[in-house]
């Protein structure tokens, strides 16, 4: 067992400024920080609030805090899940977050962008497997438990340590640790009956991959719906948090030039090329794509 993580929350003290600056100014913090000293929900709350200024961020912030003691009592009420034992903290996990606070996957309204925002997803106790899987993770981290995001595609699991190997879980339908049928299973739903497992597909991503593939969610969203603006201010804002993650430079580059905003897609553009093997084909094409555009400027 890990020591319990002391999880960080929001103070509704902080200066009397916009709810999107403040959160930008956060997400700006969170971009400094070492991977493994992000708090995902946290972070994701903070994009949460740029996404719905309106909302009451301040009962999800209460509700973090709420969830965070509640996996520790429950962590130290099963001396067996909290000694090691994987099949026993999936079982906990799973009583606590959706017998106890009723969190479940959204079916019905798969696509409705509250399904992304944790502000929404902690008032309505449903959301995506991405947005469920970080709350899942919040409550592992504070019980002290070893908990990550994995790669798999199309569908967001989570794995808690356990002594006997890691237990995968599927956090939008609870139920015991998935087999490698299950898993199997699951796979051929999203990718059709020829795909087969891979190991690739159970390891795990970084924090800031997991909030990543939040956002790209709302971004998504919002491309789908012709708001090449809105997509890009979500890009930025993932940028914040993740200045390293070369590929959002490009989709920044490419939706300024959209906009016909050709000084910030060649900032964007650079960005790139600064972040990749200077010989990789990608950043050869990028620099080919920037001298184009440079061209067309003169």
């Amino acid at each position: 067992m890990i020591g319990r993580r002391r999880i960080a929350t929001l103070s509704p003290d902080m200066a009397d400024i916009t709810a999107e600056a403040e959160a930008r100014i956060a997400l700006d913090a969170a971009g400094q920080l070492p991977d493994e000293e992000l708090d995902l929900a946290t972070v994701a709350l903070q994009c949460a609030r740029i996404d719905a200024p309106d909302a009451d961020w301040r009962a999800a912030a209460a509700h973090l805090s709420e969830l965070a003691r509640a996996a520790v009592g429950a962590a130290i009420a099963d001396p067996e899940a909290d000694a090691g034992d994987g099949a026993r903290r999936a079982a906990v996990l799973r009583a606590l977050m959706q017998d106890r606070f009723g969190y479940r996957g959204d079916s019905a309204t798969y696509d409705a962008p509250e399904n992304a925002n944790l502000i929404h997803v902690t008032g309505r106790r449903q959301g995506l497997p991405v947005a469920l899987g970080i709350l899942w993770l919040h409550a592992a981290a504070a019980a002290g438990w070893k908990a990550w995001g994995l790669d798999f595609p199309g569908h967001f699991l989570i794995a808690v340590e356990g002594r006997e190997g890691p237990a995968v879980l599927d956090p939008f339908h609870p139920g015991p640790p998935l087999s490698a049928a299950d898993l199997r299973g699951l796979l051929k739903q999203v990718q059709g009956d020829a795909a087969e497992l891979h190991r690739s597909y159970l390891a795990a991503v970084s924090q800031r991959s997991v909030l990543v593939r939040l956002q790209n969610n709302l971004k998504l969203r919002r491309l789908q719906a012709g708001d090449i603006a809105g997509a890009l201010a979500c890009t930025e804002d993932m940028l914040r948090f993740a200045p390293t993650t070369a590929l959002l430079w490009r989709e920044a580059a490419l939706m300024n030039q959209r906009l016909d905003r050709m000084g910030a897609a060649l900032a964007c553009l650079d960005h790139f090329v600064a972040l990749m093997p200077a010989e990789s084909e990608a950043a050869q094409r990028a620099r080919g794509l920037a001298a184009e555009w440079r061209q067309r400027l003169n």
